[in-house]
């Protein structure tokens, strides 16, 4: 990497940084590639470290760079396109679902905007699954899926069930029912500690969480949370899906 000057450019050094690194990523590094330490870079560019690492988290939140555990930061691989439109998804678990069943447990306690969008009431039992979604050989998202007790009295809760096969239990007493409609929002995160290791993260990176509310029988039925890694997905949306966001 060259250097430049940069005490006279009139936008913020961190974001005039950034550019040059971008250009420097296309030009000089290979994917997967570990990049200098911070003192370095930061000396190299005659920029502060907190300038330096200002612009190395906007590059990670644009996908260019990944922190990796053990590694340092690396050159991120092109995002890969995953779809999130209601075609492909109807019931969690239904044919052609791309996610993996992990575990399910139950619990008389949620996070308070699932217990609203639930409308449930405190310590009623809600059912949490942990699902996975791995595209290309790498993890790119982790999801928590609440189903209230009530929702699917079907449901086996044999102790003889492993964790994946509990999680499967609930999703099939859950497609039991019939689907009225659904709804979703996205929005972009910081990835919880619990999420950052099924996805190979570090605590805090950016993500992108996907909430998705499922009615039937004219009442919300299941609220799935979907976390995935801001810096290798780009989500795509049905036609009728992205109609939906441009108009909310």
């Amino acid at each position: 990497m060259g250097t430049t000057q940069l005490d006279t450019v009139p936008e913020p050094k961190y974001w005039h940084l950034k550019t040059v690194l971008s250009q420097a990523l296309d030009s000089e590094f290979a994917v997967g590639e570990v990049l200098p330490n911070e003192r370095d870079l930061a000396a190299r560019f005659g920029v502060a470290r907190a300038t330096l690492r200002q612009a190395l988290e906007q590059l990670e939140l644009e996908g260019r760079l990944q922190r990796r555990r053990g590694v340092g930061t690396t050159v991120a691989p092109p995002r890969a396109d995953v779809a999130v439109d209601s075609v492909r998804h109807t019931w969690p678990g239904a044919p052609g679902d791309d996610w993996q069943p992990v575990d399910a447990a139950e619990s008389d306690t949620v996070p308070a905007d699932v217990a609203r969008l639930l409308e449930t009431a405190p310590g009623e039992p809600v059912h949490v699954v942990r699902r996975s979604r791995v595209t290309d050989g790498r993890p790119v998202a982790a999801e928590l899926l609440y189903v209230p007790a009530a929702a699917v009295p079907g449901y086996d809760a044999a102790a003889a069930l492993s964790a994946p096969g509990r999680a499967r239990a609930v999703l099939r007493a859950l497609q039991e029912r019939e689907l009225e409609g659904q709804d979703r929002t996205v929005e972009l995160g910081s990835a919880r500690a619990e999420d950052a290791k099924q996805l190979d993260r570090l605590p805090g990176a950016p993500v992108l969480v996907v909430t998705t509310r499922y009615v039937s029988g004219g009442r919300p039925t299941a609220v799935a949370v979907s976390t995935y890694r801001a810096d290798t997905c780009r989500l795509t949306f049905g036609e009728r899906d992205a109609m939906a966001l441009l108009a909310g």
